[in-house]
């Protein structure tokens, strides 16, 4: 008869009911992750097929490599005034200009950046732009002079961008624009903006009704107020800039303190609202560039993310009469601190035609010492140059 052989110095053990409960648990929590991680790759992979089926192509737009999201980084965005498939309300013009036109730069050490607004009636040199129509057609010739908004009649929003190229003499590889309903589901995201305004503002061609006070803005009303120039300053786009940075500052200011720039699922919502309402470069539809952009901005601090707009001047005769024209001598300032990937630093934060600094005004941050900047050139721009940062609270005026 054949005796079985059994462990002489093992043990069977023995599993208590205690651990038994506690195994399942631990398998369901298994469970749940596996299925949470398979659920979000897929959330993230219909993400990215949803923001690349609306790609626009630049021209000469190469792929994206890690030097390229480690280097000085230049995004433009657009804000496209079509009505086009915009609902009710924004009446039936087929036209489209580029209704806001902001340059963002960040630093290669990732210690500034800089919005610059361009004026949609700034009158610059066109460079010549490729075709958009399907088949392609010859593309467009140069021009001389033209107001900048139009640029996106002339070619997309690839010829806006092309146009910044030439007049700031940057290279910029991203794009972003976005249209009215953007902007409502954008600030609908973020859980509204809060804004002030010294005194009331009624604008009865954006129907922006706000009373003079502290007011937070989601959906319509945010278009509303950042589209309004009426109801600001002398009425005239330059203040709508000033009053545009209110917003933006603000907003700057929210995503900061909450923690969005860091945080997987604000990022995840406000790039689903991206997609279905902006439209990308093919150079940011890769989700993986998109985090890495917003990234970017996290350690920047809000004193140090100036907002600001091309010097310009108006009182030009006819034909331009109602246009205005760059000051080179001052705007070419701006540009070359940027082609060097120098920090841009206001003399004073004064808030800008439609703006002024809330009071009392905050403390002053203390200016960068120039070993602390990229090129080691940190001086401050002319007074004439208006503008305010992140960290100072402006209020609509």
């Amino acid at each position: 008869m054949k005796t079985q052989n059994f462990p002489r110095h093992g043990r069977i053990k023995v599993q208590t009911k205690a651990s038994a409960i506690w195994g399942i648990v631990f398998k369901a929590l298994g469970l749940i992750l596996g299925v949470s991680v398979a659920v979000s790759g897929i959330a993230i992979a219909e993400l990215s097929n949803s923001i690349k089926a609306n790609g626009i192509v630049l021209a000469g737009s190469t792929k994206i490599t890690e030097a390229d999201l480690a280097g000085p980084i230049n995004m433009l965005l657009v804000g496209s005034d079509t009505r086009k498939g915009q609902g009710k309300g924004y009446g039936n013009d087929t036209s489209e200009l580029a209704d806001v036109i902001i340059l963002l730069h960040v630093s290669a050490d990732r210690k500034y950046a800089t919005a610059m607004s361009f004026p949609r009636d700034l009158l610059v040199p066109w460079p010549a732009c490729p075709s958009t129509s399907t088949p392609p057609g010859p593309g467009y010739l140069p021009q001389s002079l033209g107001q900048i908004n139009a640029t996106i009649a002339n070619g997309g929003p690839g010829c806006t961008l092309l146009t910044v190229e030439k007049l700031t003499g940057l290279k910029i590889p991203y794009l972003a624009m976005i249209d009215f309903k953007g902007v409502i589901e954008m600030s609908n995201a973020i859980g509204g903006v809060e804004v002030c305004t010294t005194k009331a503002i009624h604008d009865e061609y954006t129907f922006l009704d706000l009373e003079a006070g502290t007011h937070t803005l989601m959906g319509k009303q945010a278009l509303q107020f950042l589209r309004t120039r009426h109801g600001v300053g002398d009425g005239s786009d330059l203040s709508r800039i000033s009053n545009q940075q209110v917003f933006l500052t603000s907003l700057v200011r929210k995503v900061k303190s909450a923690g969005v720039l860091g945080n997987p699922i604000y990022l995840y919502s406000l790039a689903t609202a991206a997609a279905r309402n902006m439209k990308l470069s093919t150079t940011l539809t890769d989700v993986n560039v998109m985090v890495a952009l917003a990234g970017a901005l996290k350690d920047v601090e809000l004193d140090k993310m100036v907002f600001l707009q091309v010097p310009s001047r108006g009182g030009l005769p006819a034909p331009y009469s109602g246009r205005v024209a760059p000051i080179y001598e001052t705007a070419n300032l701006i540009f070359e601190k940027l082609q060097k990937d120098e920090p841009i630093i206001l003399a004073k934060a004064n808030g800008g035609q439609g703006a002024v600094v809330a009071s009392p005004a905050p403390t002053a941050s203390p200016k960068p010492s120039a070993s602390s900047s990229p090129s080691g050139s940190a001086s401050a721009l002319p007074e004439t140059i208006v503008g305010s940062n992140a960290g100072t609270t402006t209020c609509s005026n």
